[in-house]
């Protein structure tokens, strides 16, 4: 799955992606909210950790390297979010087209 892939790279957490357990089938999982909040709160600690990487190239302190890494992370990290955000965006609307 893109997600699982995506996990494995680092750009977002796997406690940030929404749990594969139902209710219906006994595990015990966070909201749909919950899990779209924690997903926000990692791209914006993506965000922050690629600032400070640039920001420590930039004092000599750090890596160009890492600072590129950081970046390439935060990026894919967005991508997601936003590919996300289309998706539920695209769902919404097809179920407000639906005929009563």
């Amino acid at each position: 799955m893109a997600i699982d892939a995506l996990a494995k790279v680092g750009s977002v957490s796997p406690s940030a992606l929404p749990s594969k357990s139902t209710p219906a089938a006994g595990g015990i999982g966070k909201s749909f909210g919950e899990s779209l909040m924690s997903l926000v709160e990692s791209v914006e600690t993506t965000g922050a950790d690629a600032n400070t990487a640039v920001t420590n190239m930039l004092d000599k302190s750090g890596d160009v390297h890492d600072a590129m890494i950081a970046l390439q992370r935060a990026e894919m990290s967005l991508q997601l979010t936003v590919q996300i955000r289309n998706k539920l965006v695209s769902a919404y609307q097809d179920i407000m087209r639906m005929p009563i």
